[in-house]
């Protein structure tokens, strides 16, 4: 794997929403160019392929040398390693029908292109510079031997993504689809979940809570009310975040329970993690029975809260123990305790992609 913060060279990047598109060049694993943002113009294939070349190419002119690749993200479904764009975009209307983006980009710039999945890219950047290092370091600082590999990544902002690395790989599936957003909501099993988590069902549900169904806020609005630094229904406010703490938890169970590692969560809604995160706990820490009555955790692993730092103290310290080899006077360490831990990304999903799409293009590059 390439030492990202340690490579001298540039991958030109981009930050596809859409409404705007913001381009930029990174250099070991940092922006180098100031960032620039044009309008994407999602909707007219012509304008919106025109802002592409137009914004790279400044990129371009402003590093004054010709970058070694050019990797970014891009939100909904594609074949992601072909490079090309299409099916159910609601934010890119003219892409559905299809386009070869990546090709087109290629041939226009005569460098590699890289496109992938934002949730995917979130996952891969925490993976490698990110939650996974930063807990590994710390349990060596504690002095445990226990190592993590293996990551999920969720994303709460417009929509509800979800990216794994297995490995210190990233797994893009053999579709390039590997979503969570479609998920059954875990109260209404015909609306998908991302309708319970992301930014329009933090403005519903405070909505339907406080009775006030026009208020026009965002969440950012609707988390100031409910730290009391804004006018509004308090408890209306901090109910609807932990309604979508719930949905989260309810969705993220079985991933969880299947790739068997850390859980880092990112994006605009996460300044409220501490309206949210008792009750996405909750569902991660809950409980079902058997046919025969017996009880069992939905995870069989312990849950950890990485931000707490008794919390992350019990997780560095597990349950190790000495135990004799049969027959023999030897002993071996052995922990019993299966145990993951959730943290709110401290990167920032902005910068946690950024890396991801660097050092996605540099291992591509060196294969």
């Amino acid at each position: 794997m390439a030492d990202f913060k340690n490579d001298s060279r540039i991958v030109l990047t981009l930050d596809a929403g859409g409404t705007n598109m913001v381009f930029c060049a990174m250099k070991g694993g940092e922006f180098i160019t100031s960032p620039l943002t044009l309008p994407a113009h999602s909707d007219t294939l012509d304008l919106c392929l025109g802002t592409m070349v137009t914004g790279f190419r400044n990129i371009i002119d402003r590093l004054g040398e010709k970058p070694a690749a050019i990797s970014f993200a891009f939100p909904g479904p594609a074949d992601y390693p072909n490079g090309i764009i299409g099916g159910y975009l609601p934010n890119f209307p003219s892409f559905r029908d299809g386009v070869a983006l990546g090709p087109f980009l290629a041939k226009t710039f005569g460098v590699p292109v890289f496109i992938n999945n934002d949730g995917d890219l979130f996952a891969y950047g925490e993976a490698i510079g990110g939650i996974l290092p930063e807990v590994n370091a710390k349990l060596e600082a504690a002095g445990s031997s226990k190592r993590y590999r293996n990551l999920l990544g969720y994303t709460f902002g417009t929509g509800f993504g979800i990216g794994i690395v297995v490995n210190g790989e990233l797994n893009r599936g053999d579709n390039s689809c590997v979503e969570t957003f479609c998920l059954p909501h875990k109260d209404n099993r015909d609306m998908i979940v991302e309708d319970g988590i992301a930014i329009r069902a933090v403005k519903r549900l405070y909505g339907e809570f406080s009775g006030d169904r026009d208020h026009g806020l965002e969440p950012k609005d609707i988390f100031d009310i409910a730290e009391g630094s804004r006018a509004g229904d308090a408890d209306a406010a901090k109910k609807a975040f932990a309604e979508i703490g719930a949905a989260a938890g309810d969705a993220m169970v079985t991933a969880a329970t299947l790739v068997d590692g850390l859980i880092v969560i990112g994006g605009g809604v996460t300044a409220s993690h501490k309206y949210f995160m008792p009750s996405l706990l909750e569902a991660l820490r809950g409980r079902i029975h058997t046919l025969t009555g017996e009880e069992t955790g939905r995870i069989q692993s312990k849950v950890y809260d990485l931000d707490d730092p008794a919390e992350f103290a019990a997780f560095a310290k597990g349950d190790s123990r000495k135990i004799k080899v049969y027959g023999f006077d030897d002993e071996v360490v052995y922990d019993p305790q299966k145990r993951i831990g959730i943290a709110i990304s401290k990167l920032g999903a902005s910068r946690a992609i950024s890396v991801g799409a660097y050092t996605f293009a540099l291992n591509q590059l060196d294969r």
